[in-house]
């Protein structure tokens, strides 16, 4: 899943609800990931970030408008 080291994909939320909410229609939809704390390099308003691997773009952009959820950002980093 997301534990090996490479490029992760981070979705930042202006509310934890928000994050919470991702979760759980990700979960619901089958896609991996998890909540994680946001990284240093990234800054986001409620500390919260869904993470997962970049493949998972295209699917994470059709689910959060499905959801009507607003990201703060969507974030792709190199650890």
């Amino acid at each position: 899943m997301i534990h090996k080291k490479g490029a992760q994909l981070y979705v930042t939320f202006y509310t934890s609800a928000d994050a919470m909410a991702l979760e759980r229609a990700c979960r619901a939809a089958g896609l991996p990931g998890r909540l994680l704390p946001v990284p240093r390099s990234i800054t986001s308003d409620c500390g919260v970030a869904w993470a997962t691997e970049p493949c998972q773009r295209a699917a994470l952009t059709v689910l959060l408008e499905q959801a009507h959820l607003e990201a703060a950002g969507i974030f792709e980093t190199e650890e």
